[in-house]
């Protein structure tokens, strides 16, 4: 009987190929080599950087924020003058950062959620009243609009001289809005204390309330006691430590104002630009939120013999809310972002500030790291917050 012949190719060719055909090698064989591949170009541009300082003799490293600024900052939310260091500048820089991004989100939610439920008012003349404002300031770039408040409102107002007196002993001209300047006396800082306290109390009123009604099915004025503890407790610590405020009132003079506080125009400006730049975004979104709401429940609320306000804020908003705030976090962070335009005004933040020093130190690396940094920091606190708090709106369903 005749043997069949049988052919075998070389083992190791046959586990070649089968290495090739497996998809978990092959993963690991990409994910390596772009590993590789990402190590050596970060190592390349590590290397190009160090020796391009060497060559300028330029030392690395972040010992330069000890060194003397040498520079004034127009407005500070702490003390500084031009003999503290880069350090400290940078701080300034940052919490002149945080308060334009505070304020302005608070501004822009404001205004961005009454324009939107304008937007769907059954009045003809407030529908489109709000529905101009969101097409006109949705289509012009952010730093137009801060010019538009800083050359085309703010500077035109009227000089020192001829400020224009308003109620509280607060005056506005083209240098800025002036206010009483409080001065706290002994023992003030208890109120601030009082407040917190005040929060935490109310917070532990709020789970209290929640379990309460959860359980019986009787609501509770959270939100009227909560007001009243968060105001009353560091009222009442206000007055039982004498009232120990009095105003440094502003005072108007031949050539200038004397006294008080005053709001730079370039804050005011940014502040101003980057909340109604961005209410007009929050308000579209508001109102895609409110127009994603069944209309049934709108009905049935009428059908109860609801107000329409009372509706829209008991009912459709609450709903509404799951799917305004994922979109909503996202301009938040816009904005935040947005206010490194303060540098074409001259508002001193985070950039600003930075731009000085690396002028002045060249430093660019580390600088630049700092905005990275920090801005990141920003943004990822802001992003776990809303996270927090969208996670906290969402509908519970039984």
């Amino acid at each position: 009987m005749a043997g069949k012949t049988i052919r075998s190719g070389p083992s190791g060719a046959s586990g070649a190929t089968s290495m090739i055909n497996d998809p978990r090698m092959r993963s690991i064989f990409y994910q390596t080599v772009t590993l590789i591949i990402l190590v050596l170009a970060v190592w390349f541009i590590t290397n190009n950087t160090i020796q391009n300082l060497q060559r300028a003799n330029i030392a690395s490293g972040f010992g330069f924020l000890n060194g003397r600024a040498g520079f004034d900052i127009g407005q500070t939310l702490i003390d500084y003058n031009n003999d503290n260091t880069f350090g400290r500048a940078l701080i300034v820089g940052i919490l002149n950062t945080l308060q334009v991004a505070v304020l302005g989100i608070i501004t822009a939610s404001i205004i961005g959620f009454l324009v939107g439920i304008a937007r769907l008012s059954k009045n003809w003349l407030v529908s489109k009243l709000a529905q101009a404002y969101v097409e006109i300031f949705r289509n012009l770039p952010p730093l137009l609009v801060i010019f538009f408040w800083y050359k085309g409102v703010i500077t035109i107002l009227p000089q020192a001289r001829e400020s224009l007196a308003l109620p509280l002993d607060t005056y506005l001209n083209n240098r800025g809005f002036f206010y009483p300047k409080f001065v706290w006396g002994e023992g003030t800082w208890m109120v601030p204390v009082a407040f917190l306290v005040g929060i935490i109390i109310t917070f532990f009123v709020y789970r209290w309330a929640k379990a309460r009604q959860m359980r019986t099915g009787q609501p509770f004025r959270t939100g009227l006691v909560g007001t009243a503890i968060i105001i009353g407790l560091p009222l009442l610590t206000f007055l039982a430590l004498g009232a120990p405020l009095t105003f440094d009132v502003p005072v108007l003079g031949r050539f200038n104002l004397a006294g008080g506080s005053v709001i730079a125009p370039e804050f005011m400006s940014l502040y101003l630009a980057l909340s109604f730049y961005t209410a007009s975004f929050i308000a579209e979104i508001v109102r895609g939120g409110i127009k994603a709401v069944a209309k049934g429940q709108t009905e049935a609320a009428e059908a109860l013999g609801l107000r329409s306000s009372t509706t829209t804020r008991l009912i459709v908003v609450p709903q509404a809310m799951r799917i305004i705030i994922p979109p909503l976090t996202s301009q938040y962070l816009n904005l935040t972002k947005n206010s490194s335009l303060a540098v074409a005004v001259g508002f001193s933040d985070l950039v600003a500030v930075g731009g000085t020093i690396l002028n002045q130190t060249g430093q660019a690396v580390e600088v630049v790291a700092i905005w990275m940094i920090v801005y990141l920091s920003l943004s990822i606190t802001t992003a776990l917050f809303m996270n927090w708090f969208n996670a906290k709106m969402a509908l519970v369903e039984r």
